[in-house]
């Protein structure tokens, strides 16, 4: 079934060394192996939705060098309409230093260039009235043109999934009936609370969202009312983390558009997100619906 993804958040190129382990502040490790990728929040969350089958409409920006030519050119390969994807002349590209030790943790440093440039544009209204969708959004763009564009969305009678990544500031306000989905450590930045389950409930009853609270191989918390509900985690084999948050978040908001509940689209996002991390690269490990299918069945 086709489902529409509006994607607003970050496009990067994404320079990667794999390393033996994470180095250490003033420490020197050897031995690492370079590759440089498309990436970005934004970019690999529309890649991952529309891998899976959904028409996904990309919103960020790029600088007009080499390396905004690269990131949007890998959209368009994956079917990804780029058409509100805006070239910002006097800024560069995004662009993301990302460490990858042995066991697949990852330790990132992010410029934003280009993405902390766009803002809120009359095409934004113009997507949004041409019928009901999914908007999925990240904070690697303006806070503000986020939430701005969340209440359009929720007005215009779409589902709304903000992935609150990086972290926001404590007391943020967010548009009530999004779907907020915050990784541990952004649970606990946010509520200031280091017992998940208090503090998905605090968040949800603070900011009138659903949270689905994505915790790495111990799977996910889903919070909606009083109810609380644990997905479990599921087994892989894991060679990088990078991206997973991602593969989570395109693949719920695709579930989402195509008719899931929230938590059969939670289900889905959770394979999803663990399978991608037994392929090296953000992107790279991003699965096609039939993959995800054939490997959730084995």
């Amino acid at each position: 079934m086709s489902a529409d993804v509006l994607v607003l958040g970050s496009l990067n190129v994404d320079l990667v060394m794999r390393v033996p382990r994470i180095p250490q502040v003033g420490e020197t490790v050897a031995d690492g192996r370079f590759a440089r990728r498309r990436g970005g929040k934004g970019a690999n969350q529309a890649v991952a939705a529309a891998r899976l089958g959904a028409r996904v409409r990309m919103v960020g920006g790029v600088g007009a060098d080499d390396e905004g030519r690269y990131a949007l050119a890998g959209l368009v390969a994956e079917g990804v309409d780029t058409s509100l994807v805006e070239v910002v002349p006097d800024q560069p590209t995004g662009t993301a230093l990302i460490l990858v030790d042995d066991a697949g943790d990852n330790l990132i440093a992010v410029a934003s260039g280009a993405n902390a440039c766009i803002a809120v544009s009359a095409g934004f209204a113009d997507v949004l009235a041409s019928g009901p969708g999914v908007l999925l959004a990240s904070l690697e763009v303006p806070v503000d043109v986020v939430l701005s564009v969340a209440a359009m969305a929720l007005d215009a009678g779409w589902a709304v999934v903000v992935n609150p990544a990086p972290a926001p500031p404590p007391g943020t306000s967010w548009p009530a009936g999004a779907v907020l989905t915050p990784n541990q450590s952004e649970l606990q930045s946010m509520t200031g609370e280091g017992d998940v389950e208090t503090a998905v409930r605090q968040l949800a009853t603070d900011s009138g969202c659903r949270i689905v609270a994505t915790l790495g191989a111990e799977g996910v918390l889903l919070c909606t009312g009083d109810t609380v509900e644990r997905v479990a985690g599921v087994p892989v084999q894991c060679v990088d983390t990078t991206g997973a948050g991602d593969a989570f978040n395109g693949a719920l908001a695709m579930g989402l558009a195509a008719g899931l509940s929230l938590t059969e689209a939670v289900r889905q996002a959770n394979a999803a997100a663990a399978y991608s991390t037994e392929t090296a690269g953000a992107q790279e490990g991003l699965l096609t619906l039939a993959q995800l299918q054939s490997r959730s069945r084995g």
